[in-house]
């Protein structure tokens, strides 16, 4: 390999073409046999290029890696190409489910079902046939259930880098007697 700093830039970019998921920077530097600061710079490097030239491909940090993408400028254009390929919209459950896992994972279908107070396998096997979430462990607990969380196609699908970046949440308290006798109907799931 072409340990010059041009060559390590083009491998950084060809990794990153190929691989089609994050790649992390620790990765990265072992690919091109430097430290992880020298990665960083190329990178960086990389995506401000791609940004000043408006290239086609835009390089996106997603947590503790970095990803080539289509650039977003261009989604109109992609779109048209598409526009017969239609995936279904996300259902109002769906959303909701895929809230309570962001906002509280790693966490179980037990405890989405309590919440949503409705069987919440519907939901989860759709988010993980999106791949939105996947499983991240099990509880070590009889039955040991798994437990699920959020994916790294949700922060892109989503235009986040990190799950910090996730909005606040603002808790509405409503007063108990409120909630004791509501029951949820079909239009609510």
């Amino acid at each position: 390999m072409d340990n010059s700093s041009a060559g390590q830039t083009a491998a950084i970019e060809s990794i990153l073409f190929v691989a089609g998921e994050p790649v992390s920077l620790a990765h990265l530097a072992r690919a091109i046999d430097a430290d992880a600061e020298t990665a960083r710079d190329m990178v960086e490097r990389l995506m401000f290029q791609y940004t000043e030239e408006k290239r086609g491909m835009c390089i996106i940090a997603l947590e503790d890696g970095y990803q080539m993408c289509a650039n977003p400028e261009h989604f109109t254009v992609i779109q048209r190409l598409y526009q017969n390929v239609k995936k279904k919209p996300m259902t109002p459950a769906v959303m909701e489910t895929l809230a309570i896992i962001a906002y509280l994972q790693p966490v179980t279908k037990a405890r989405i079902e309590e919440i949503r107070g409705v069987n919440a396998d519907h939901a989860v096997n759709r988010l993980m046939e999106y791949g939105l979430v996947e499983e991240t462990d099990r509880l070590d607990t009889p039955g040991r259930p798994i437990r699920f969380g959020t994916s790294q196609e949700f922060l892109r699908y989503f235009g986040f880098s990190s799950l910090s970046e996730l909005p606040g949440m603002e808790l509405e308290a409503a007063a108990p007697e409120e909630n004791e006798n509501e029951e949820r109907t079909e239009e609510d799931i």
